[in-house]
């Protein structure tokens, strides 16, 4: 059951429990005097009423991991003769794997390489990602290399170093078959072609995440209001740790669930929309993947409010709610409007209430 209405619950079943007192002390309520000084049913004790914020939750449901899976193509036909392992991350500049033994790379970039780079190609924004790789991986250094998308012989320079140091020939050009732009360095999650098998160009090579750890949830369309991009929110891992955690990611659209049978237009829950939460402390999550977990997003909080104990509300026989005040031996109840509702407090207002005073509540 969801945290609000499990609140929700346990205030019908106080009021429930609290009408039979409130019957004998409405009277005294509305008059203001002392309620009669009959002993309680049950055991009590006092709980203080103080100033403070309240903030209420709402649970999602996430999973774990890293990200949502994606597919890199091979870009050359032949015999698959290496692979990154499954749950290692590449960097740029790295091998993600070899075909006929020569090496696939992984370069920084938005755009795929969809042509052969050479001297004399046509400007374009795959030769700004390829100078701007060079510079990153320090092979423009003392060259006057401008990053400007034009091909030039001192790119060609900067190429011939890169390709070097790998023991590639130093060509000075770049085939589409050599290189595989991707907007971040990989985390390797599954091999969809195996060393050995063979790979045509525009197949399937790898499956690949994000290196971060990330938390995927799916936020039911009735909920998108409570979640935004960069909100604070708290990660419960499988164990019970709780860790601080950011919105950064919640698509514009949403999906709904298939139906639970052939045409019967019916469906297994609501749409919901895909939101991506990074852990403010990834260690806290090491070793962990495909982890269930839940994510507390904050919906509503409330500055300086009087709070008691959910357990000191009690039912009014003529409606509304009270709290017993206690003054010494006496107790006088109190007519509050209940505002907020927040784990073990509530938000209450009332004139004749302030902090410092002393409420009745069920002993422990």
């Amino acid at each position: 059951m969801p945290r609000t209405e499990r609140r929700r619950a346990l205030w019908i079943a106080l009021a429930v429990v609290a009408i039979v007192a409130a019957g004998a002390g409405g009277a005294a309520w509305a008059s203001g005097r002392t309620a009669p000084s009959a002993p309680p049913a049950v055991p009590t004790s006092s709980a203080t009423v103080i100033s403070t914020t309240l903030s209420s939750t709402t649970q999602l449901s996430g999973t774990l991991g890293h990200g949502a899976a994606r597919t890199v193509f091979s870009p050359v036909s032949g015999t698959v003769t290496a692979t990154a392992p499954v749950g290692s991350t590449v960097a740029q500049g790295a091998a993600l794997f070899a075909v006929d033994d020569r090496p696939v790379l992984l370069l920084a970039g938005t755009v795929p390489a969809w042509r052969d780079l050479s001297v004399g190609v046509p400007p374009g924004p795959d030769v700004t990602q390829l100078e701007q790789d060079l510079v990153a991986l320090g092979f423009a250094t003392g060259l006057d290399l401008t990053v400007d998308g034009v091909y030039t012989d001192t790119t060609a320079t900067a190429v011939q170093r890169w390709q070097r140091s790998l023991g590639l020939p130093a060509t000075g050009d770049v085939p589409r078959s050599l290189i595989v732009f991707e907007s971040s360095p990989l985390r390797i999650l599954g091999v969809a072609a195996q060393p050995g098998s063979r790979v045509g160009d525009g197949q399937p090579a790898l499956s690949v995440g994000s290196t971060q750890v990330l938390v995927s949830a799916d936020v039911p369309v009735t909920q998108t209001s409570l979640v935004h991009v960069g909100d604070a929110v708290t990660v419960t891992l499988p164990a019970g740790a709780h860790v601080t955690a950011h919105v950064t990611a919640v698509s514009a659209v949403a999906t709904s669930p298939e139906g639970s049978g052939s045409g019967s237009g019916q469906q297994n829950g609501p749409p919901t929309v895909p939101a991506t939460v990074v852990l403010d402390y990834p260690a806290a999550a090491a070793g962990l993947d495909q982890a269930p977990v839940t994510i507390d997003v904050t919906d509503r909080t409330v500055h300086d409010a009087l709070a008691v104990p959910i357990t000191a509300l009690v039912a009014l026989q003529g409606g509304g709610y009270g709290v017993y005040v206690r003054h010494g031996a006496t107790r006088t109840l109190v007519g509050v409007t209940p505002g907020l509702f927040a784990d073990t407090l509530v938000q209450v207002t009332s004139s004749a209430l302030h902090a410092g005073d002393e409420v009745v509540v069920p002993s422990p």
